[in-house]
């Protein structure tokens, strides 16, 4: 092999150790292979040890795989015993696993038609649900007639719940005992509070489903949350009460208008017991240690209802949505549905959601050991395989899909070690058991011979080599501790002029015996190896997904890198439509990198922004719509537009901020649409019914608007220029009124003025009647 030969730079000197290095590296048993000078060269691939005379004595197990059980899958539910009804196949496999080397095995799934259904419709009796109890008198019956429409045997119970009957979660004060409602001038009358009754246990006679429910009362407790959880675990592990069938799918209907109490809320009336996850109903089938344990945890719910094979369905209204939603991520097998205030549409809800879970198949895994590996890849009823899924949804009832498991034990457990695991699909009763056993032991290793004169007496003989008995050395076990010779130390040299082995052992009788090291291990021909000296991260040698051999970090399957801190696996970065981050990065040490300007999410799947979004939706639009395009081919269309919701519509509504809005040219006109990522990774179109198209203007338009723009603009400039000479004389004439009302002088004062009447004084002389006058004339 060329570059670094994993096997035989492992320093194996056993050949357990050798098959420990790499699923490939194979053991050389025979006696004269190797010299005293490379025993590690026993270790090797085997196309080498073959080629280097090793024929015949070859230890190399690989894993193997057995089908112990394997009925094949029903077609029907109904017509033969249920408890034969087989919907998963094969049932047992029985697995031979040698670390490192990677076996799978096929299973199949299918849901049958006509299964048989249990139905428990749980129900809060808070005071807020009284409008919602008044609606569902009458429930018994229609919920049979519509679920007779998808199985011939159904059966029906019915239980209650409230909240824990202790302060501050209900009343408690004396005059509330009996009718908590006391003083509520709105509800005066109800029953005392309780934590969870079980009323009916399931029944296919769905009149006494009715009567039960007309004898209910609601109650009043104090705080806002409900303690349904309660009730849920109560309703779960309680199957005889219950009267789960084994052989039945099991749906619990879990009905509230507000939010549950959760683990440790408990500790707010003084409860520090943490719930058993056991069945508490007493004689008169109500939950008796309400008052004595903790409301359960998530967890513990999701393991319990995981247990005896339920869908949890919670029917909650708008408000509390998101919430319970959030919920069915961290419990498996768990469907929310929005109910309406008044539960009106719980029939059709409780139909949606039973179609929902029929729908799809998931795999869950139970007691898998720590070192063991699986890894998934779905084949679902589109043919495409889809690696690192567990689950298939858009099924029919009958459609059968398949996943590859894949089976990789990492170490080897002690010897004679077994472990038995178990893979069953969510919500089903039947199971696939993964029985396991582990291929570390060499053949040759029960052939060992003790004292053998092969090695001088003095050691045990196996797989080829010589294991000294304690005080003897060597490679036949000829020298005894402590003997030496300066002839030998030339042998402990890894070249000449290096010190003796590497300085960190002693030369004893040819051999290099290391030196012991606080950090770890020292070895190697020459003591020039250790299992100390590599790479870290984060302070963890090798990142803890490799060993140590000799400086260089040996990455376990599915991680390189110098210290191993890069996963190898892909799946975390398929995207939903089966592409390496959406196509817009590259999958880096496990996550995606995502290198589309605008792209993100966990594979790049969110890219509002992106320049070829546009074009992709179109070409779903086209093919959807219109079945034209270059996705036309129905098959093509369906794989790549699997996720695209369309509506058309007369009138584009652009107001919602978070859609995008396109556009493409069609036949001289222009087709629009807007889409919206939506958090479940489907894409919500809206297009128009036909492209929007206007005429192009006339010239004789173009002109008038020419000439009518230009007049315009004259107008408004001499708008302008009156405007700026009004402004003008404005000004100048309220200066001279200023200038006026500032005069320090009256006007009979002022120099320059005049009157209008003179005066002149004018001497003359006349005569009349031979007399003389002198005067003036005025």
């Amino acid at each position: 092999a060329e570059g670094l030969n994993l096997c035989t730079s492992g320093s194996a000197t056993s050949c357990e150790e050798c098959l420990l290095i790499h699923p490939k590296c194979a053991w050389c048993s025979k006696e004269d292979f190797s010299s005293t000078k490379s025993i590690t060269s026993r270790c090797d691939f085997l196309q080498n040890l073959i080629a280097n005379g090793c024929a015949g004595a070859i230890e190399n197990p690989s894993s193997s795989i057995s089908v112990v059980k394997n009925v094949p899958l029903s077609s029907k539910g109904s017509g033969q015993s249920h408890l034969d009804v087989t919907q998963i196949t094969p049932q047992k496999v029985a697995l031979n696993l040698r670390p490192g080397d990677q076996t799978s095995f096929r299973v199949q799934v299918r849901q049958v038609e006509d299964y048989p259904v249990d139905l428990y419709y749980l129900m809060d009796l808070s005071l807020s649900m009284n409008d919602d109890l008044d609606n569902i008198r009458n429930l018994g019956t229609k919920l049979a007639e519509e679920m007779r429409k998808l199985t011939s045997n159904f059966r029906l119970g019915f239980g209650s719940f409230v909240d824990k009957n202790i302060s501050p979660f209900s009343y408690t004060a004396p005059r509330y005992q009996n009718n908590p409602c006391i003083g509520y001038k709105l509800f005066p009358s109800c029953v005392p509070s309780f934590g969870f009754r079980h009323l009916l246990s399931l029944t296919d006679k769905v009149d006494r489903f009715n009567e039960e429910v007309q004898k209910q009362k609601v109650s009043r407790n104090r705080d806002a949350p409900e303690g349904g959880f309660d009730a849920i675990l109560q309703a779960a592990v309680c199957k005889e009460k219950i009267g789960w069938r084994k052989e039945a799918s099991h749906l619990l209907v879990f009905t509230t208008d507000d939010v549950p109490h959760i683990a440790l809320d408990g500790k707010l009336g003084g409860l520090v017991q943490p719930h058993d996850g056991q069945c508490h109903l007493n004689e008169a089938n109500e939950y008796s240690a309400s008052s004595q344990l903790d409301y359960p945890s998530l967890a513990l719910l999701g393991e319990k209802l995981a247990e005896n094979n339920i869908h949890l369905i919670f029917a909650v209204t708008k408000s509390h949505y998101i919430l319970y939603k959030n919920f069915t991520t961290l419990i498996p097998g768990t469907t929310v549905e929005i109910l309406h205030k008044d539960s009106k549409n719980i029939i059709e809800l409780i139909v949606k959601a039973y179609n929902s879970i029929r729908s799809k198949v998931e795999l869950t895994v139970w007691d898998s050991p720590e070192d063991i590996g699986l890894t998934f890849t779905a084949t679902c009823q589109d043919g495409l395989s889809y690696p690192g899924l567990r689950k298939c949804g858009d099924l029919k009832i009958g459609d059968t899909v398949s996943f590859e498991v894949a089976v990789e034990a990492r170490s080897c457990p002690a010897e004679d070690t077994s472990h038995t695991f178990t893979i069953k699909p969510a919500g089903f009763r039947d199971t696939l058991e993964v029985a396991v056993t582990y291929s570390c032991l060499c053949g040759c290793t029960g052939h060992a011979a003790p004292a053998s004169g092969k090695c001088s007496g003095n050691g045990t003989y196996a797989c080829g080599l010589c294991e000294c008995d304690p005080g003897y050395l060597g490679a036949r076990c000829e020298c005894e501790e402590g003997a030496s010779g300066d002839l030998h130390h030339a042998l402990c040299r890894e070249a000449e002029g290096k010190p003796l082995c590497s300085g960190r052992g002693e030369c004893s009788c040819n051999q290099c015996l290391c030196y012991e090291s606080e950090f770890g291990n020292i070895y190697g021909p020459f003591c020039e190896c250790d299992d100390f000296s590599c790479a870290r991260y984060k302070g963890v040698l090798c990142s803890g997904h490799g060993e140590c051999h000799c400086g260089e970090c040996k990455c376990h399957p599915g991680y390189i890198g110098d210290n191993c801190n890069c996963s190898t696996e892909m799946d975390s970065c398929v995207s939903s439509d089966g592409q390496m981050c959406s196509g817009r990065g590259a999958c880096v040490c496990g996550k995606c990198q995502c290198t589309e300007p605008g792209a993100f999410g966990e594979t790049c799947e969110k890219c509002p922004t992106c320049p070829g979004v546009c074009s992709t939706k179109r070409d779903c639009i086209e093919c959807k719509l219109f079945n034209s395009g270059r996705l036309a081919d129905n098959q093509t269309c369906q794989k790549h537009c699997k996720d695209e919701i369309i509506t058309t519509v007369d009138v584009l509504e652009t107001d919602d901020p978070n859609a995008i809005l396109c556009a493409y040219p069609v036949n001289n006109c222009v087709m629009k649409f807007t889409y919206l990522e939506l958090p479940s990774g489907k894409s919500n179109l809206t297009v128009l019914k036909e492209p929007a198209c206007s005429s192009a203007p006339s010239a004789v338009t173009i002109v008038l608007a020419v000439i009518g723009s230009v007049v315009l603009i004259g107008i408004i400039l001499l708008a302008l220029w009156k405007l700026l000479v009004t402004i003008h004389d404005r000004r100048e004439f309220d200066r001279f009124q200023s200038e006026r009302s500032r005069a320090r002088y009256e006007m009979a004062s002022n120099p320059l003025y005049r009157k209008p009447i003179s005066t002149h004084n004018v001497e003359f002389t006349f005569n009349k009647l031979n007399k003389s006058y002198n005067g003036t004339v005025d």
